[in-house]
Parts: structure tokens; sequence; C-alpha cells
């Protein structure tokens, strides 16, 4: 647990003063923040920005933090000098993922306060906001620990992180790309969000969830036995 906690507060001190990744996790919530007060037009749902924005900070902030703070640290071997001081790989990634885990949830709870939620309809979206925020972290290591250098896992992670960020907002407005979304977690995560309140959640929705962390889960294992935190 020592060695959790001193990855966790490097990884809080190298965030300070890493603008970028600070901004993955600032971005959003500010943004939805800036929309939700200041934009209202006639017909546009309640609480639009907070559905939009949630599910694109769910398929960005923790899939390219995740992926370029193990993928730097890589290139810097960093990792290397960790291992050599007796810190244990899985340590080592809880640390950060424990570190990203918590900043997303803070901007999770950002969204909740302006979307107004409570009682079920807050756990709910909680529930979604997790499942979607652990699916893209497992997805971020996997990048991160496959590519041999930051720039590398840069290459990859921007074109998933599109695809994921964006073509829930897409679907809103073209019924083909929503029929070929529904096997994106972040598609799914986006219909729970918007069912909130209205109606049931499809039960597909959770079977997609479930398959996806079980594929995602296996991609990380296999990709560690190959690599590791070398």
């Amino acid at each position: 647990m020592r060695n959790i906690k001193a990855i966790f507060l490097k990884q809080l001190s190298d965030t300070l003063k890493n603008k970028m990744v600070l901004l993955q996790f600032l971005m959003f919530p500010v943004v939805v923040i800036v929309m939700e007060n200041s934009v209202d037009l006639e017909g546009m749902p309640e609480h639009f920005f907070v559905k939009l924005f949630a599910v694109m900070f769910v398929g960005m902030a923790p899939l390219t933090s995740m992926s370029s703070m193990i993928a730097e640290e890589k290139e810097k071997n960093t990792l290397r000098v960790l291992m050599m001081s007796n810190v244990k790989p899985a340590e080592y990634l809880a640390g950060v993922g424990a570190y990203v885990f918590l900043m997303c949830m803070a901007g999770t709870a950002v969204f909740a306060v302006v979307g107004g939620y409570e009682g079920k309809e807050l756990a709910v979206f909680i529930g979604a906001m997790t499942a979607g925020i652990l699916l893209s972290m497992i997805t971020g290591a996997v990048i991160g620990i496959w590519s041999k250098d930051q720039m590398t896992a840069t290459s990859i992670t921007y074109p998933v992180m599109i695809v994921f960020s964006f073509v829930p907002m897409l679907s809103m407005f073209n019924d083909t790309i929503k029929k070929a979304a529904q096997i994106v977690y972040s598609q799914q995560i986006s219909e729970i969000i918007n069912c909130i309140g209205t109606a049931d959640i499809k039960p597909v929705s959770i079977v997609v969830l479930a398959a996806e962390l079980a594929a995602v889960m296996m991609m990380f294992a296999y990709v560690y036995r190959r690599r590791g935190l070398e």
C-alpha cells in the first residue's frame, strides 16, 4: 500500500506539471458548466450538454491520460527505475489506475451536480459513468503497455479516442451510424444516460458493456504477458 500511495502522489505531482494531462480532466467539466448556464435553445432536451459531454469525457479523459502516463514513463525509463526500487508492476498499475479513476470520478461529480441527478437517477448515472471510465482506463493501459514510446501511444490513442468520444454524438444525427455504433461501449453509456428518468435501461446495453469489459481484460492480459512494463 505504501508503494501504491507513493505512485498515486507521484502522478498527482506530475499532472500538476503536465498541463496537457490536466486539461483532459478539466476541459469537459468546465465546458459543461459554461454551456448549461449560457445556452438555452427552444426545443433542446433538458441537460442536453451534460448528457453529450459526459459521454465524450468518458471516451477521452481516462483513455488518453492512462496511455500517455504509462508510455511517457516507459520512454523516460522511469518505470525501469521504479521496478529496480522494488515497486511491483501490479503496484504501479494500481497507483496510476487509482489516480486516473479518482480524477475522472471528480469530473463525474461535476456532471452529476450540473445535471441535477438525485436518488436512483444519480445511482444509474454514476454507475454508467464508472463502467465507461473503467473500460477506457483499461483500453488506455493496453495502448500504453503496447507502445514503445509516447509518440507511438499518441498515434494509436487518438484514432481510438475519436471513435469512443465522437461516435455517440454523431449517432444522434445519423441512424446508420447509430446502428453501427451499438457495439461501441461509449454508445451504450450514452443510451443508458439518455434513458435516465424517461425509460428503462435496455438489457442489451448491460450485455454489451459486460462483453467489452471481458474483451479488454483479455487484451490487457495478452499485452501484459507479451510486453510487461519493460
